[in-house]
């Protein structure tokens, strides 16, 4: 009886550490992040996904699973960490996850990432790029990343430190871990929110949203060593990247919504069209609509 009254102890002591970790960096998240409250941050329930960015903070995830969920859904904020607005709209959405509208066609698992890049964002001030210098959205390893991302950054950015790609693909821990998230969770869609542009732009296999709230496509092409070329183009995993048109301003709330609104309904009718063709087909491969051979 001691034996399990000590681990019952040492769980409830375990729980609470874990719970002022999270308050912390609530705490840290709402000082930095425009219009983000430390209550909307602990009310995301975030977890611990077990990975470090090079100066060692934690990464920051929230799964929301819905029962007989085929569509799954990757949702990153912070990549650059001067693009303070694109945490605080991942924020926002894990909000209103929390209760979809009744009239959702398919259930979604959602996997949500507010700040994949925490040492660009927690720095002072905040920088694009990470605590070695490099831009985690030009660190993805597209074909041909040796040749052309290095002459790219010399050629076009003129050795723009702030868009430096690396040493070499996968140089850096957040970018790693990234494509574990795509590896493991496999999603159906990728929606990476940047800022501060105000467009929608998209990569990759199916018919692109026209808009998302007050944003409209405006695909402005693909880069060595970035999200939507190696995602949409390379894996074939539609990427939806939403730049947002301020860095240090959201949205209103209302505008957030409608752009949630939105990304449900093109989700369910592209993305949830095409899982239930493909669905039909195996089914229909092996099953009892298949052609039958005449003996």
């Amino acid at each position: 009886m001691v034996f399990r009254s000590l681990i019952f102890a040492l769980m409830a002591l375990s729980g609470a550490s874990v719970y002022a970790v999270a308050v912390k960096h609530c705490a840290e998240f709402a000082s930095i992040l425009p219009n983000v409250k430390s209550g909307l941050c602990e009310s995301a329930n975030l977890t611990d996904m077990q990975a470090r960015s090079v100066l060692g903070r934690p990464i920051w995830g929230r799964d929301m699973e819905a029962e007989d969920a085929r569509l799954r859904v990757l949702v990153l904020g912070g990549i650059h960490g001067d693009e303070m607005s694109s945490s605080s709209l991942v924020f926002h959405w894990i909000g209103l996850a929390q209760t979809p509208p009744a009239d959702t066609p398919d259930p979604i698992h959602w996997r949500f990432i507010p700040a994949l890049n925490p040492d660009g964002l927690m720095a002072r001030p905040p920088k694009r790029v990470n605590a070695r210098g490099v831009d985690l959205n030009r660190n993805f390893p597209t074909p041909n990343w040796t040749r052309d991302a290095k002459l790219y950054w010399e050629l076009r950015t003129r050795r723009d430190p702030r868009r430096w790609p690396g040493s070499k693909p996968l140089s850096e821990p957040e970018s790693r871990f990234l494509i574990e998230q795509m590896d493991h969770f496999k999603p159906n869609l990728i929606v990476s929110v940047h800022a501060p542009y105000g467009v929608l732009d998209f990569d990759g296999p199916s018919v692109p949203p026209s808009k998302l709230g007050r944003l409209y496509l405006d695909q402005v092409g693909i880069f060595p060593g970035s999200l939507g070329n190696y995602g949409g183009i390379h894996k074939r995993v539609p990427v939806v990247t939403i730049e947002l048109p301020h860095a240090l301003r959201t949205p209103s709330d209302a505008e957030i919504r409608q752009m949630w609104l939105d990304l449900l309904r093109w989700a369910s009718d592209r993305l949830g069209q095409g899982l239930a063709a493909r669905s039909s087909l195996l089914e229909c491969t092996s099953g009892p609509c298949a052609p039958q051979r005449t003996p």
